[in-house]
């Protein structure tokens, strides 16, 4: 994973805004939407990690990544593409660490959206 890269990119975000003609309540509705399903996501993860069934871990693992990625959640994109891969391939060796980074930029994810208003009221 690239440390260096932003909790938030907000230039994803920028262009997400343009897309919908400025349309504010979409985007927040849209990032509503994302955090509350994202913390059900990052568990079925860890859950599925915790139990051994590597392969119940890509499709919420895709999930926040996609989703992530759309929102401009850019760290815990690349983390959760990194758990997608991995499980997929069955490679097992690293994935706890891997899934405790997601689960820590999850967290950060979660105050930076906050910090920019947009996780609602």
């Amino acid at each position: 994973m690239n440390a260096d890269l932003p909790v938030i990119d907000e230039a994803v975000l920028d262009e997400l805004r343009a897309s919908v003609n400025g349309d504010e309540a979409f985007v927040l509705e849209l990032a509503a939407a994302y955090l509350a399903e994202g913390e059900g996501h990052i568990e079925q993860v860890a859950t599925a990690l915790a139990s051994g069934d590597i392969a119940a871990m890509v499709r919420p693992a895709h999930t926040l990544k996609s989703s992530s990625a759309a929102l401009g959640a850019v760290r815990l994109a690349e983390l959760c593409r990194a758990v997608e891969h991995a499980a997929r391939d069955g490679q097992v060796d690293g994935l706890a660490a891997a899934v405790a980074q997601a689960k820590a930029a999850w967290m950060e994810t979660v105050a930076a959206m906050t910090k920019l208003g947009l996780a609602g009221s």
